[in-house]
């Protein structure tokens, strides 16, 4: 959106904070690893969209969280919806295969399967009663897709599809009297073929006489020697035609065989061309859906994202955060959403703590100095707060008792420092053009972390620069 619209995060800060991927690179372990328990593709990329850049309209925001609530309440409907979701196909990539000509028939079958499931699943929510502003524009939105495009999908594909549409055989007979037709022919060959075998084996009054086709001779017919000998002679000569002498055997066709094989190729050919100008027509119709089955797609992440912070919500005791345009930052009971799902896993408490850097009356933009031993939590203390700003302006739960958060408009996070020698710059010199660049950009409406600024120089002068960021922090931002 515009400038002001998302909450604004430097890429030192989105590293720091590991809000998408680790520092090392990998998604475990990162905010979203943590928090992700979307059922569809569509929806886990929405959701980390929403985790990279949070909302600052506070209407937008308290929308998404009534959307969240409403499922957090609503048991029944959030575990129907997740069971639903899980079972839709990825609309938006197959559409994509369809606009980029690089699709299969069982592409289009996704869009079938989807458009189906998408409409059930939009009537499902709509008769639900009261609900939130946000989900139901997007039950009205899942059901964009137009029925004829459906119904045109269900009608020409067959149940059992190939990977490739040169493979043929997706389009479902009695759609195409033609189509039909031809297949007859080419499938009726295969009987003839049959009986022509029975026919040469009286004729050539040989029992061993078997029609064989390979891709170099076509169709043609295999004896041993012996009788081979005898076909080659009068009057059967006048029939068989020789081909090919093998060690054991000999190989013949017959003017019969020669027409068949050109029928039986010419109605395979045709029987694919019929299709793929089915396929042809249906992948037009489609494209003529794109704006539909965008918004569709897109309603039915906005469901699953909704959905799955519920779920989260209610998993974990999460807290519904009050976002106002107030310069109140207060935190109850707040624990770290990355730390805490760690230690769960091994059976153990995250030690909850407070927060408060101002609340909704006098006090604002207080700074709270963290001291403490090293290993003494310091460092996920600083962290955890910006994580819960985040996770409430993404129009999440927080994991807190109770939030109170005035909207913050940047993020700036200094936590720890690494060499940039690639660029010729040591800790310290990263450290200082990273601070500069806080205190440049940083206004009343920004959460700042500073972690160790100054560390690695003498205790007098990391003290100092500690010190007189601080007094800048404080008087100027």
């Amino acid at each position: 959106g515009a400038r002001g619209a998302r909450m604004e995060i430097d890429a030192a800060t989105r590293a720091n904070l590991e809000l998408t991927r680790r520092l090392s690179g990998e998604r475990a372990g990162s905010l979203l690893s943590a928090i992700d328990m979307t059922v569809s593709p569509s929806g886990g990329r929405l959701l980390a969209e929403r985790l990279a850049s949070p909302l600052t309209d506070t209407d937008e925001i308290a929308r998404r969280l009534d959307a969240v609530a409403a499922l957090v309440a609503a048991g029944d409907l959030r575990e129907a919806l997740r069971g639903a979701l899980k079972r839709v196909p990825d609309l938006a990539r197959a559409l994509s295969r369809v606009a980029l000509q690089r699709c299969g028939p069982r592409d289009l079958a996704a869009l079938r399967d989807g458009a189906t499931a998408a409409t059930d699943l939009a009537a499902r929510l709509a008769s639900w009663p009261d609900l939130p502003d946000e989900l139901a524009r997007a039950a009205r939105d899942a059901g964009a897709i137009d029925p004829a495009l459906t119904a045109a999908l269900a009608a020409a594909l067959d149940e059992d599809l190939p990977l490739n549409r040169r493979d043929g055989g997706f389009i479902r007979a009695g759609l195409d009297a033609t189509l039909d037709e031809t297949r007859a022919l080419r499938d009726e060959s295969r009987r003839v073929v049959a009986s022509l075998q029975q026919k040469y084996c009286e004729l050539a009054d040989a029992r061993q006489l078997r029609i064989k086709h390979n891709n170099f001779l076509g169709y043609f017919l295999e004896v041993p020697q012996a009788v081979g000998e005898r076909l080659l002679k009068s009057p059967l000569d006048a029939t068989f035609i020789h081909r090919q002498t093998m060690a054991d055997a000999m190989r013949f066709s017959t003017t019969e065989l020669a027409e068949l094989e050109s029928r039986i190729a010419s109605a395979a050919d045709r029987a694919l061309a019929l299709e793929l100008a089915h396929f042809d027509r249906l992948c037009a119709e489609v494209i003529a859906c794109e704006t539909a089955i965008k918004t569709c797609a897109e309603a039915l992440a906005r469901v699953d994202v909704a959905a799955a912070l519920a779920e989260l919500a209610a998993q974990r005791d999460w807290a519904r955060p009050t976002v106002d345009a107030t310069l109140a930052f207060e935190i109850a009971a707040g624990r770290h959403p990355i730390v805490e799902a760690a230690l769960r896993a091994r059976g153990e408490p995250f030690v909850a703590n407070e927060c408060r850097l101002g609340d909704s009356a006098a006090r604002a933009g207080d700074i709270a100095v963290v001291t403490g031993p090293n290993m003494a939590g310091k460092s996920t203390y600083l962290r955890q707060n910006a994580l819960i700003a985040v996770l409430a302006q993404a129009g999440s739960f927080v994991p807190a008792r109770a939030a109170h958060i005035g909207v913050v408009d940047r993020l700036f996070s200094r936590v720890g420092a690494a060499d940039d020698l690639a660029r010729g710059r040591s800790t310290f010199m990263v450290e200082m053009v990273e601070t500069a660049a806080i205190l440049n950009q940083s206004g009343p409406r920004a959460l700042v972390i500073l972690d160790e600024i100054g560390r690695g120089t003498a205790t007098f002068d990391g003290l100092s620069i500690a010190w007189a960021v601080m007094e800048h922090l404080h008087a100027k931002n």
